[in-house]
């Protein structure tokens, strides 16, 4: 199965300052990537660097198996932009029919529909727009031509609760077509509800690539039982992948580090007449990545 995104070794150093530094990934056709990291930690720089608007200092990335400044390449990505600079006075429905003419045509229909369902005005000068007005024109023209690979920087900023729970329904609409979204974000919530797999990028490096199910599996979860009678602490001490257990009466709390199969196998020894487990938030999966140590002064990419 080729992929609709390989980099290998990209790096991108602005002067001394350290934008990306050896990036090597692959995206799959057909999947939503999530890509996961505060702000400043190199998720611009990848997707300017995907996209040919900078130059790598070495390395080099493939786009739908062809170098991205290609025209029939350009034409087959969607990108919606972290930063939307629309301050021209015409109306949004003009600026969109020019980017669908740009694109070899775009039906009104089909502009008219991603309309309706993000609740934008199209009538509204373009400068006159609110900034989550701005941001579902910026969503619309992306959308719009059903392209291959769509890429959506910080894509949901300035939208309301509902237009972000229809825009999440659209990036899986994409995926259910066989076509593949690269999704950056520091909103951990809606990468977790569509992605398939999360690249977690740090100072610049990505330190971690993980499909959601794997990163929860490895995460630590808060679990308590209660039992119908006190039980022995020294009947679960020892068992793997438990941790910070307490003991008290009839009561059991610990934390559990991967899956619980032991745990469940102790605890059903004893009669248990109530479990609570916390499912652990992807936040907090995500912030494991980003303790103090190996923090850069000078990592931020430029706004």
């Amino acid at each position: 199965m080729t992929a609709v995104v390989r980099a290998e070794g990209l790096t991108k150093y602005y002067g001394r300052r350290r934008g990306l530094e050896d990036l090597t990934l692959e995206i799959r056709p057909g999947e939503i990537f999530g890509y996961l990291g505060p702000n400043g930690a190199g998720k611009t720089t990848t997707i300017r660097l995907l996209l040919d608007v900078i130059r790598p200092t070495r390395g080099h990335v493939r786009v739908l198996g062809a170098g991205s400044r290609e025209a029939a390449v350009r034409a087959r990505i969607g990108y919606l932009p972290g930063e939307l600079a629309l301050e021209g006075r015409e109306r949004a429905a003009d600026y969109l029919a020019f980017l669908g003419r740009v694109r070899g045509g775009v039906p009104a229909a089909r502009i008219e529909a991603l309309a309706e369902r993000l609740d934008a005005d199209l009538s509204v000068p373009m400068r006159k727009l609110s900034k989550g007005n701005k941001q579902k024109i910026g969503l619309i023209q992306a959308f719009m031509h059903e392209p291959d690979l769509l890429i959506l920087d910080e894509p949901t900023g300035g939208l309301d609760p509902l237009v972000q729970q229809e825009f999440l329904t659209m990036v899986r609409e994409v995926r259910a077509s066989g076509r593949t979204v690269l999704m950056s974000s520091h909103v951990l919530a809606e990468v977790e509800h569509v992605s398939d797999r999360v690249g977690i990028v740090r100072a610049g490096r990505l330190v971690a690539v993980e499909n959601v199910a794997a990163l929860r599996e490895k995460a630590m979860r808060r679990v308590e039982l209660h039992f119908d009678a006190p039980v022995p602490a020294e009947a679960f001490a020892d068992l793997p992948g438990v941790r910070e257990l307490r003991v008290e009466g009839a009561g059991l709390r610990c934390t559990i580090d991967g899956r619980p199969d032991a745990l469940v196998k102790a605890a059903a020894r004893f009669t248990v007449v109530h479990l609570v487990s916390e499912e652990p938030d992807l936040e907090e999966i995500f912030l494991t990545y980003y303790s103090d140590e190996g923090r850069d002064d000078d990592r931020q990419e430029p706004a």
